[in-house]
């Protein structure tokens, strides 16, 4: 059993039910529109998406199936094979809702890197709340 591993949770507030954040959330063609890691979708069924990275290589994705508890949970996987685990959820806060994005720091991952992933996840969710607030 290995131990745990350093973690930093960042989350934004959105000023809607969380079901309908939920509902927009749990598409990953939803992902495009704020999610700039990701990159653009380019084929996908059920569970299983392929992604096309800011550097123009294919990420495959497994998302966790439409649950309801707003858990948003998917698998990067990566050119050599290993999968890297993200937690998300989509929780009520009041009338509105809190999306929580658990950023897990990998074996190989430096102090900066780590940081560098931390503000993208930032800047990520900073968009999907301006896209949310959009609609």
């Amino acid at each position: 059993m290995t131990g745990s591993v350093e973690s930093k949770t960042i989350s934004v507030s959105i000023a809607r039910d969380w079901r309908e954040v939920y509902a927009f959330m749990e598409h990953p063609l939803s992902f495009a529109q704020w999610a700039s890691g990701l990159g653009k979708p380019l084929r996908g069924e059920g569970s299983l998406w392929t992604f096309e990275s800011a550097d123009g290589r294919p990420v495959t994705v497994r998302f966790t199936p439409h649950n309801p508890y707003g858990v948003l949970d998917h698998y990067v996987m990566t050119e050599h094979g290993d999968e890297i685990y993200i937690p998300m959820r989509v929780i009520a806060n009041g009338d509105g809702t809190e999306v929580l994005f658990t950023l897990l720091r990998t074996a190989d991952m430096s102090d900066a890197r780590f940081a560098a992933d931390a503000q993208w996840v930032e800047r990520d969710l900073a968009a999907l709340k301006r896209f949310l607030d959009k609609r």
